[in-house]
């Protein structure tokens, strides 16, 4: 696999660690990544030691062996996440260290498996991981996620290319989309984050009740929960108050939905990729909260087992705003890679919230976020539904309303 110059592939590393999870001095960083990024992952390895980490552990994972695994395992074995693989997650947490995920997986990983064994082998790892997460979804570690290309990938995204030009040409879109390509891409990513702190502050001071979503396909009212808070682009961890970035690329503003005020239908306007398979084209109908009915196209039992997770994954736990002008939109593309396509889109997400949507909600108990509409489950699963014909309305606490977006793109101003 060709793979771009050295210089761009550590300023990538380096924006990962400085940008992305903001590795300190003395601390622990965790990588999660593949065999096929190997090369790549060395390089973050050496940046961060040479930046200071007290150490670097790698979780190395491999495509073909979870295709062999799901091929010839049974359901039971599948299901069976190991104790020692639960310690070692939340051993880490415990210990303060950095969590980086270099993505690069291959889009119909698991197409033609038995869509019963994927969603139990899903099902079981988020309840392994839900002490974990719940690290991760309060902000009380620093944790980022970023993507390299690999052939089957780039050439899902660029069909009919060889592998070696697909994946040149994956590689150009992510140094555009994550800035990579900028003389200094920290100083752009600073920039880029003032933008989404100035929309997210727009947004709480205005609290608005509910949102309305129209578009083809969509007609959709959401209802926002009293107290609930818009986040996007950077986050801080809650006891040291180190900044970093989640997500790369981030484009969105988003907070969490009241679970019991959601009504009306949905449609998606992008792909998704959940499980190793891709679900299209797909509706959700929505009364007080939970999807009564659902279609799909392509994928529609894998979207079965999706919302058979548990009662929670049939609610929303996240809207996001995106404007249209998203590089990642702009780019024309569909990546089959949710955190590429939900940044170029506005999006739904199903399943649990981030408790510190809510105010004071890092804090809350099950049943108080229950009371404040915040939605808990196993799954969180973000779906695109945005596009350029997307109007969205605030709706205030006196009951008027006014424009949020007009044909996928900001109808009010930040400044």
């Amino acid at each position: 696999m060709k793979m771009p110059s050295i210089e761009n592939l550590e300023k990538y590393a380096e924006l990962a660690l400085r940008t992305g999870v903001n590795l300190q001095q003395d601390q622990l960083l965790m990588i999660n990544s593949t065999i096929a990024g190997a090369e790549f992952t060395r390089i973050v390895a050496r940046k961060a030691f040479e930046m200071g980490a007290k150490d670097v552990h790698i979780n190395w994972g491999d495509d073909e062996l979870t295709r062999m695994k799901y091929e010839h395992a049974d359901q039971e074995t599948l299901s069976d996440v190991p104790e020692w693989q639960k310690q070692q997650y939340t051993y880490f947490a415990e210990q303060g260290a950095a969590i980086l995920s270099i993505r690069s997986t291959d889009p119909d990983l698991l197409k033609g498996i038995d869509a019963s064994k994927v969603a139990a082998a899903t099902k079981a790892r988020s309840e392994a991981m839900s002490k974990f997460r719940d690290y991760t979804m309060n902000d009380r570690i620093q944790w980022s996620i970023v993507s390299i290309p690999i052939p089957k990938w780039a050439q899902k995204i660029f069909p009919g290319q060889d592998e070696d030009t697909a994946v040149e040409k994956l590689w150009e879109q992510i140094f555009s989309i994550v800035r990579v390509d900028r003389e200094d891409p920290v100083a752009a990513w600073e920039d880029h984050n003032q933008t989404l702190i100035k929309a997210r502050e727009y947004l709480n001071k205005k609290q608005y009740q509910k949102l309305i979503y129209k578009a083809p396909g969509t007609d959709l009212e959401v209802a926002l929960p009293e107290g609930h808070i818009w986040k996007g682009g950077p986050s801080k961890t809650v006891e040291a108050n180190v900044q970093f970035n989640p997500n790369m690329p981030t484009e969105e503003v988003f907070t969490a939905p009241h679970k019991y005020g959601v009504n009306g239908k949905v449609s998606s306007t992008k792909p998704l990729n959940y499980g190793g398979n891709v679900i299209d084209n797909f509706t959700l109908t929505f009364k007080e909260g939970k999807v009564v009915d659902f279609t799909a196209e392509e994928g529609e039992e894998t979207l079965k087992h999706l919302l058979e997770t548990d009662e929670g994954s049939r609610r929303l736990g996240e809207l996001a705003l995106v404007p249209h002008e998203s590089p990642i939109s702009q780019s024309g593309l569909i990546f089959y890679n949710t955190l590429y396509d939900e940044n170029a889109s506005c999006h739904l997400a199903l399943g649990k919230a981030y408790p510190n949507n809510m105010t004071g909600g890092s804090d809350m108990s099950a049943e108080e976020l229950d009371q404040n509409g915040v939605n808990d489950s196993l799954s969180h699963v973000d779906f695109m539904m945005g596009s350029g014909e997307l109007d969205i309305d605030g709706v205030r606490a006196d009951g008027t309303t006014e424009p949020v977006m007009r044909e996928g793109s900001w109808a009010i101003s930040f400044e």
